[in-house]
């Protein structure tokens, strides 16, 4: 699948660059095409076969997508391991896939392209069941599983993306994570079928990345929560001309309801929620770009096309509106399975249905609204609560610019609520008194925090999600040093 969208858009989009290293070196969709050829050849004259794995640890430059698009060609399943990871996660997951080579850098890449210059690849027999990419999941809760993509689910989600047009015009764009993450490994041939320009970073910093929209005049920005959080507050984000952005797309985790509110008054711009799993190819719910406040603020929107939803009770009975359960998603993206775990893989695909392990209800407006995953769920004093369902009423509170809810031991309740705060730039943040006092008219009162703790910013994996492991492990070294009831 990849080896003929690249191919096509090599043809139709020539000399366009495809991608833009941060020194700004451009990589055309020609260049592209041709030198992914040389690497898929210098990958089989090593005796690479078909169905074998190459683990990408490198950072995410135009290397990255050569090797990935050579292996491809190739018929060489890519696992793409995040070099932000520590030493022994990294391990931890090429361990799990035993590749045969593992590319760490530019320099080997390159070597590999020498190597093939010559050498022409006989052109692979179409196969829709082809295993092509493997993407670890985060990893915050254990070891990694390994979700499998074959041709079959990356064309589908190119479909559910795009569908099947090409791209007419030239979309400048920005690739705000990892090229290890679900959102590029099972979406570049969306980036082909498009014939974006997409703009690589050395690293994420607002600075940079406000100076690169206004130079390049984008209209979309995607990224996750805490990076349009970062921008906003960056202080030459008011001295920018910001004034092609059309649209702000985040997903990977959750966006509070005061950081949408103030990204589309500051951006001028539509703000939609996109919520998916790794699991799922990356394609799930979203939130209209001209949503009410209402959509857009406190729920993560309807089925994408060609994505079915459903929310069930624990014996797997779909529940009615407000009832909250299990969310289960199906589309024709969703893996293929877990790398070599068939047990895993029953128990999370169950009927064609990918249990997503998040909490949540339909809305009466047909919008899906979550509470939390039930591995973040704790009971206090017996009562079930969901740290997603009270952030979403503390981060409305002015004098906050984050908040997370993380459980500590309590020896009367079993578990209470400690409130992670990050308060607003040279301001000071609520007394527990007056947090819980602000969130009293919106939540029952077991649910409500009863210690606070302030930091100057929420500890992030290395998927630029909230580190909620950390931060219960912080609350719970510090317990001496929170504000009690």
């Amino acid at each position: 699948m990849l080896d003929d969208v690249v191919a096509e858009a090599a043809r139709r989009f020539g000399a366009r660059a495809a991608f833009v290293d941060h020194d700004g070196r451009p990589l055309s969709y020609t260049d592209l095409d041709r030198r992914s050829d040389a690497i898929a050849a210098s990958l089989r004259q090593r005796g690479i076969r078909p169905g074998a794995v190459v683990a990408l640890t490198l950072e995410s430059t135009t290397a990255y997508v050569l090797a990935f698009l050579g292996a491809a060609k190739a018929g060489i399943v890519t696992a793409g391991v995040n070099p932000r990871l520590a030493a022994a996660e990294r391990r931890a997951c090429l361990d799990l896939v035993e590749p045969w080579l593992e590319v760490s850098d530019a320099e080997q890449v390159h070597e590999l392209e020498t190597a093939g210059q010559a050498r022409v690849s006989a052109p692979l027999v179409s196969d829709h069941d082809r295993l092509v990419a493997v993407v670890f999941t985060s990893g915050t809760s254990g070891v990694p599983k390994a979700a499998m993509f074959t041709n079959r689910q990356l064309a589908a989600v190119t479909a559910i993306d795009v569908g099947e047009q090409w791209g007419d015009q030239v979309l400048p764009m920005l690739a705000a994570t990892q090229f290890a993450h679900v959102g590029f490994m099972t979406k570049l041939a969306w980036y082909l079928r498009r014939g974006t320009t997409t703009h690589l970073l050395e690293r994420w910093r607002p600075a940079e990345v406000l100076e690169l929209i206004e130079r390049e005049r984008l209209e979309t920005i995607g990224g996750v929560a805490p990076q349009i959080a970062l921008l906003l507050r960056d202080a030459a984000f008011d001295h920018c001309d910001l004034s092609s952005v059309r649209s702000l797309v985040v997903g990977g985790g959750p966006s509070s309801p005061a950081l949408v509110a103030e990204a589309r008054r500051r951006f001028d711009a539509g703000y939609s929620i996109r919520y998916s799993s790794t699991e799922s190819g990356g394609v799930g719910t979203g939130t209209a770009l001209d949503g009410d406040d209402h959509e857009t603020l406190h729920t993560v929107g309807r089925p994408r096309a060609g994505v079915e939803m459903m929310v069930v009770d624990d014996n797997g009975r779909p529940t009615v509106a407000g009832q909250v359960g299990e969310v289960r998603l199906r589309s024709a993206a969703t893996m293929a399975g877990y790398w070599h775990d068939p047990a895993a893989t029953a128990t999370t695909v169950v009927g064609g249905w990918l249990r997503t392990g998040d909490l949540g209800h339909i809305d009466a407006t047909g919008c899906l609204v979550l509470v939390g995953r039930s591995t973040e769920m704790f009971i206090r004093g017996g009562y079930n609560v969901y740290p997603i369902e009270v952030e979403a009423v503390l981060g409305r509170h002015p004098a906050l610019r984050q908040v997370a809810v993380v459980p500590r031991v309590d020896e009367v309740m079993g578990e209470i609520g400690v409130a992670v705060v990050v308060p607003v730039a040279g301001g000071l943040p609520p007394t527990l008194q007056q947090l819980r006092a602000f969130a009293s008219g919106h939540l029952a009162s077991y649910k409500l925090p009863e210690a606070i703790h302030v930091v100057p910013d929420l500890p992030l994996t290395a998927m630029q999600k909230v580190d909620r492991r950390a931060l219960q492990d912080s609350v719970a070294d510090d317990a001496e040093g929170l504000a009690p009831t």
